[in-house]
């Protein structure tokens, strides 16, 4: 299996971190992985703003730069959840369908296609609040949303960082709440995004969470702006970071 390390825009120019933390986790499960470094960004801030024809151009060149590969690794729900369900300001040909299809997002692809329990070289001595993004939960389908409440509970995310030595989970009082940020959202609706986000903070804090893991670097982002504004004793990780062994 050949992998590719899709590392989204926004995370290469702000969080170059995750990315190196995605590659080195696949890497110690005995991954073999590419980076092709012409890649630049998925299409999803056009696509999302509603300027799909804007959005043509990068969407193929994301599929140029990703054909050869088997499978295309991202740490990044909302970008792989583009890629996926989205890319479809240009011609849907073979090729196309192909680079879609393939395309994975790290906790699924860690959780569902590899099938990993154990995450030996990894501890983290912190009390973790999980965010999951509104994308990874119902785009991707991360973990149950609240709403079917008559389907079974199940977490993803949780079940891969249920593993990790010494890390508590915390539980809060709206564990599916949006954080406000929605892209282009957050610009728009400067008022109403900064409340779901002060909400979505303090639903953390008051229940003693010392992190706020999440597997969209995107949302946390936000909610550290939010965090520094509110000097509050919390802090943001993504979830490769943890699984990888970070001891911060």
């Amino acid at each position: 299996m050949r992998i590719a390390l899709f590392v989204p825009c926004y995370i290469d120019a702000f969080f170059p971190e995750v990315g190196i933390a995605t590659l080195e986790v696949l890497e110690k499960l005995g991954c073999s992985v590419e980076y092709p470094s012409d890649q630049t960004c998925c299409g999803q801030p056009m696509a999302n703003s509603g300027c799909q024809e804007d959005a043509a151009a990068t969407e193929s060149h994301f599929v140029d730069c990703f054909a050869d590969f088997d499978t295309v690794v991202g740490p990044s729900a909302s970008c792989v959840h583009h890629i996926r369900c989205h890319l479809d300001a240009i011609e849907q040909t073979q090729q196309v369908q192909k680079v879609r299809a393939r395309t994975r997002e790290l906790v699924e692809f860690l959780h569902d296609d590899l099938k990993i329990t154990t995450f030996p070289w990894a501890a983290f001595p912190f009390r973790v609040g999980l965010h999951n993004s509104c994308t990874a939960l119902r785009g991707l389908g991360h973990a149950r949303p609240s709403e079917r409440v008559r389907e079974p509970e199940f977490s993803k995310t949780k079940d891969l960082l249920q593993t990790v030595d010494r890390l508590e989970l915390v539980e809060v009082d709206r564990p599916d709440e949006c954080c406000g940020f929605g892209g282009s959202f957050c610009v728009t609706d400067e008022a109403v995004s900064a409340k779901m986000g002060f909400d979505r903070v303090r639903d953390f804090h008051r229940h003693g969470a010392e992190y706020i893991a999440s597997a969209d670097m995107s949302c946390l982002l936000h909610m550290k702006g939010v965090i520094d504004r509110l000097k509050l004793p919390l802090q943001v990780i993504h979830v490769a970071q943890i699984l990888n062994g970070s001891s911060r």
